[in-house]
């Protein structure tokens, strides 16, 4: 039982490490898909715009998994994978 709740808590630290990894990453994406001039009505673009900043303030406040999710609107709207 003890060694679950440890691999548990393992699993945890090592999986929001993880995802404070991957935020930088999903904004470098965006960014370089920003200075290309995508295609995109004022609307996505403030939209794009908006997502990645609300996405790396969330990052900055240690909140990755929003910041991921957040962050994976933007791309969506990019067409980013």
């Amino acid at each position: 039982m003890k060694i679950r709740m440890l691999l548990a808590a393992v699993a945890l630290v090592w999986s929001s490490g993880a995802l404070a990894n991957h935020c930088p990453l999903d904004m470098k994406a965006i960014d370089e898909a920003l200075s290309k001039n995508p295609q995109l009505s004022a609307a996505q673009l403030a939209e794009v715009k908006k997502y990645r900043a609300e996405g790396e303030a969330l990052h900055n406040a240690g909140k990755h998994d929003q910041s991921v999710e957040t962050l994976g609107k933007a791309m969506k709207i990019l067409g980013i994978q």
